[in-house]
C-alpha cells in the first residue's frame, strides 16, 4: 500500500507496516496512529522511541514479557506489578501493544505470540 506523507510516497504492507525502515518519520507515526484511531500522548511516544532504540541496539523487537519485566519497573512503583503495567499498555494500545508499537516505530511485523 502506498501512502503519501509530507509529499513523499511511503510503501507499507497491507497491514500498514513499513516496507523500508528508512521511511520512518514522526509524520508516518501520526498518520498511522490516526488511521488506527489512536491519539498519541507522551507515554505513546516514549514507548515508540524505546522500540526504535531497542531494535537499533539488538536487531529485534522486545516481547511483551520484556516490556513487562523492564519498562514496568522503570515507570515507577505503581507499575512494579506486571499485571498493572500490562493493563496500562493495553489502555494505550488496546488491540495488541507489541504489534501496534512495531508498526508505529516503523519496525518489521513481530512474529506471532510476542
Amino acid at each position: 500500500m502506498d501512502l503519501e506523507i509530507n509529499d513523499r510516497v511511503v510503501h507499507t504492507d497491507e497491514q500498514g507496516y513499513l516496507l523500508d525502515l528508512a521511511d520512518w518519520s514522526e509524520a508516518f507515526v501520526e498518520h498511522s496512529a490516526a488511521r488506527d484511531g489512536l491519539r498519541l500522548y507522551d507515554d505513546h511516544w516514549g514507548l515508540i522511541l524505546y522500540f526504535r532504540e531497542y531494535f537499533e541496539t539488538t536487531g529485534g523487537v522486545p516481547t511483551m514479557h520484556i516490556l513487562l519485566r523492564t519498562l514496568g519497573r522503570q515507570h515507577g512503583t505503581h507499575f512494579q506489578d506486571e499485571k498493572t503495567y500490562a493493563k496500562f499498555l493495553y489502555q494505550l494500545f488496546p488491540n495488541d501493544p507489541v504489534r501496534a508499537l512495531c508498526k508505529l516505530a516503523g519496525l518489521p511485523k513481530p512474529p506471532p505470540d510476542t
